[in-house]
């Protein structure tokens, strides 16, 4: 029995040693299989998951003023420091080691020596090799990265110093907030707003592709000549002058804080052409802070009731229906009030009999209602049919993605009421965004010739138009030149001796209406206003045309005459005082060489030699190597010429930006991480940080400006900015010089001094104006009230 028993379990012992030979054979043999008959199969497909092709992003194109020089909107390209140490050979990795660690150390500041010398040791050494590490998260711009090229190790290349630099492009606005808004933005969704949005499909460029491999720490670039190269995305060229939009902005943030309004906008366009030159957007954040948030002057957030400058199509549609109709017939307004087409209206004053000239003049709703209800009460079709030959009931076709569509009521409507037609006839049962009222004022400034709104000049691919944009005729005669002579001589009217008779000025006239509207809220009409005004200038022979609107005035001053004309007639003073200026520099280009060569500062190389052969002016150039020079006059043969000097212009080190102008000021700084505040305007006349100075990121350099052709050393022009420190840094307050161009920047000097000098002064302050009468002792409430409902759609982004 125990024989049996034995013999048994040593059965069992040698089975299962049997098993487990089998099993190891199998598994060897598994092994050497894989190893030697499908070991390339399999390092293949392990090479294929390793290597993947990764898109390679193309740069966006750029955003430019008008002049196709100032940069609106650019991407600057900033990389990451990566490196491979398997391509480094221990002699120059240990002659270089001590030297890099101690640069990588200064440069970033987040390791000490000893902790950057031991991260690249362990690289270097580590078993299996690695091929791929991340020296720092911080992005580097262009100039730095040349510092970094020269660094020891890393000046060997990245083929024997193992160095990699990854691009990676940021949208940059060198203006700073300056029509932020319409400049826009795209997202990773590819949604967005402006420009940006709008003209993505050219700005976008074409991606490229390239062979990645995939390593812990990140992905390296395969240099093995498959890669696909991104496309460049293609410029556009915008209507945009730099000099007015600032000036637009500025005068709009004034009248905002002063008033303590809500919000408000600003559209200033040429009237032949429809160009728009500036187009500025400011809502409240908080006391006293503006900022660009929504595009009121387009979109649904900016399409309100216009109130009083709604008038004008009203007696526009008067007069064409009617030609008979002068503007000496007498109008009885009453005592101020008065009952008509159903409803009360009301005028803050009792004219009594006044002319139809001064009914308009004196915005006088009972004047206005009592002429419309009269010539069309029977019909009220025809006075909607004349708004719809105006084109106010469409949208016009905007080149920017947004534009609200405008709401004019119809007899056909199911909202219509016995009210409406007079209600109508001062400007409310209906919205109207902005720019489309300016479209329609603009009209009549261009002899009844209605142009669409443009904003994009050109798409370009560097100095090649690949597309250009036109003027667009809407309509080319809006109503008789018998009309035109009538509503023309009224507005002229409201400037001169109406209720915007506080802006007139003695150096040029101005025409247009103003307007205040109750705000309609929460299905009744409130005490809270919107004020306008929309006009053109110079009213005999018109350049541009604009609309000023500040919404929710809240400091006492609640009509358009008071709070939204001033900042009209400041835009019209500056944009007037610019024009003058630009065409001085070009009657004086034949007188200059007989002259002293003018006093010219620092700049590009290659603007400035362009200005010197422009102007016939010799110049010796340094090597065409150096990027920026300094201006100094010399003789040469009794002659009068200029010697370009290099401007020092050192990695890592604050440069002298002394006498250039603020963009390559803030080209030369802000590349180097520095933060920059301006006080004044012109060129550069002091820097707070001083030349030569070890470069930290962040540090604030406050620059002094000058007047153009003032030398440094002189006083620079007093700028008055706003209060809030964080507008500041959101929005470029102070005018820049760019809006000359730079084939005669340097004679615009001169004109510009000399303009400064004898400029003139703003009108003296009228006598106390009676206040334009309020639009109506709250309009009738139609059968059903204007609403989000029956008005359109919900806000659309703009």
């Amino acid at each position: 029995m125990k024989g049996s028993v034995k013999k048994s379990i040593v059965t069992r012992v040698r089975l299962a040693f049997l098993g487990v030979c089998l099993f190891s054979c199998a598994v060897v043999w598994k092994i050497s299989n894989i190893q030697f008959k499908e070991g390339e199969r399999w390092r293949a497909l392990e090479q294929e998951r390793r290597v993947v092709y990764q898109p390679v992003f193309a740069t966006r194109g750029t955003i430019l003023a008008d002049d196709g020089r100032s940069i609106m909107a650019t991407s600057l390209p900033f990389f990451r420091v990566a490196w491979d140490p398997s391509v480094v050979d221990s002699e120059t990795f240990n002659k270089g080691v001590d030297s890099l660690a101690i640069q990588l150390a200064h440069f970033f500041g987040d390791r000490s020596i000893s902790e950057y010398k031991r991260k690249l040791k362990n690289a270097k050494l580590a078993k299996p090799s690695v091929r791929y590490i991340r020296l720092n998260s911080r992005q580097i711009n262009y100039q730095e990265k040349k510092e970094l090229a020269q660094w020891p190790i890393f000046r060997e290349g990245k083929n024997k110093g193992g160095v990699i630099f990854e691009k990676v492009d940021k949208r940059f606005r060198p203006f700073g907030g300056l029509a932020q808004r319409t400049i826009g933005f795209v997202n990773e969704d590819k949604n967005g707003a402006g420009l940006e949005f709008t003209f993505n499909r050219h700005l976008a460029g074409k991606d490229g592709e390239a062979l990645f491999e995939r390593l812990p720490g990140g992905n390296k670039p395969i240099y093995d000549g498959t890669e696909v190269k991104p496309i460049p995305g293609y410029d556009v060229q915008t209507t945009l002058d730099i000099n007015l939009q600032d000036v637009a902005e500025n005068a709009l943030y004034k009248s905002l804080v002063d008033n303590n309004a809500q919000y408000g906008c600003v559209i200033l366009m040429e009237v032949q052409t429809g160009e728009i030159k500036a187009v500025a957007n400011l809502g409240k954040v908080a006391d006293g802070v503006y900022r660009e948030d929504y595009n009121y002057a387009i979109a649904d957030q900016g399409r309100t009731e216009p109130g009083s400058t709604f008038k004008l199509a009203s007696m526009m549609a008067l007069f064409e229906e009617n030609p008979n109709v002068t503007l000496d017939d007498i109008v009885d307004t009453g005592n101020g009030r008065m009952y008509i087409g159903g409803a009360v209206k009301t005028d803050s004053h009792g004219y009594g009999k006044i002319t139809v000239k001064q009914v308009f003049e004196k915005s006088s709703n009972i004047g206005i209602a009592v002429l419309v209800d009269k010539q069309f009460g029977k019909n009220p079709s025809r006075y909607t049919d004349h708004l719809k030959k105006f084109g106010l009931h469409k949208p016009l076709g905007f080149q920017m993605a947004g534009e609200a569509r405008p709401y004019v009521k119809d007899p056909q409507d199911r909202s219509w009421s016995r009210t409406s037609l007079t209600t109508m006839s001062i400007g409310y049962e209906l919205k109207l965004a902005p720019l489309q009222t300016l479209a329609f004022y603009n009209a009549i400034a261009n002899g009844g010739v209605k142009v669409q709104p443009m904003i994009v000049r050109e798409i370009k691919q560097a100095d090649k138009v690949l597309e250009r944009f036109e003027p667009v005729i809407l309509n080319p005669k809006i109503c008789s030149d018998e009309t035109l002579e009538k509503v023309k001589a009224m507005m002229e009217g409201v400037v001169s001796q109406g209720t915007a008779r506080s802006i007139r000025s003695e150096d040029f006239t101005m025409a247009g209406k103003t307007g205040t509207a109750w705000k309609f809220k929460n299905g009744a009409y409130t005490k809270v206003y919107s004020t306008s005004f929309c006009g053109y200038f110079p009213a005999d022979k018109p350049k541009y045309s604009c609309i000023v609107v500040v919404d929710s005035p809240k400091k006492g001053r609640i009509y358009g005459a008071d709070v939204a004309a001033p900042v009209f007639r400041e835009v019209a003073d500056k944009a007037m005082a610019r024009d003058a200026a630009s065409q001085r520099p070009l009657l004086a280009r034949a007188s200059l060489n007989k002259a002293k060569v003018p006093f010219v500062q620092a700049g590009m190389q290659d603007e400035l030699r362009l200005v010197c052969e422009q102007i016939g002016v010799k110049n010796e150039a340094p090597s065409p190597d150096e990027d920026w020079v300094r201006i100094d006059a010399k003789k040469d043969s009794g002659a009068e010429a200029l010697a370009l000097q290099p401007l020092p212009v050192r990695p890592g080190r604050v440069p002298n930006v002394t006498g250039l102008t603020l963009r390559d000021a803030l080209f030369l700084l802000e590349n180097r991480g520095l933060r920059v505040r301006t006080q004044g305007t012109g060129r550069v006349k002091a820097q707070s940080v001083a030349a030569g100075t070890a470069v930290r990121r962040g540090t604030m350099v406050t620059l002094a400006l000058a007047p153009i052709g003032q030398r440094p050393g002189g006083p620079a022009a007093p700028v008055v900015a706003p209060a809030s420190s964080q507008l500041e840094e959101n929005k470029l307050l102070t005018p820049v010089d760019t809006d000359l161009d730079a084939k005669a920047r340097a004679l615009a000097a001169k004109a510009k001094a000399r303009l400064a000098a004898t400029s003139p002064a703003p009108a003296a302050p009228q006598p106390k104006k009676k206040p334009e009468p309020k639009p109506s002792a709250k309009p009738a409430k139609p059968a059903k009230q204007l609403s989000q409902q029956a008005t359109g759609a919900k806000p659309k982004k703009a």
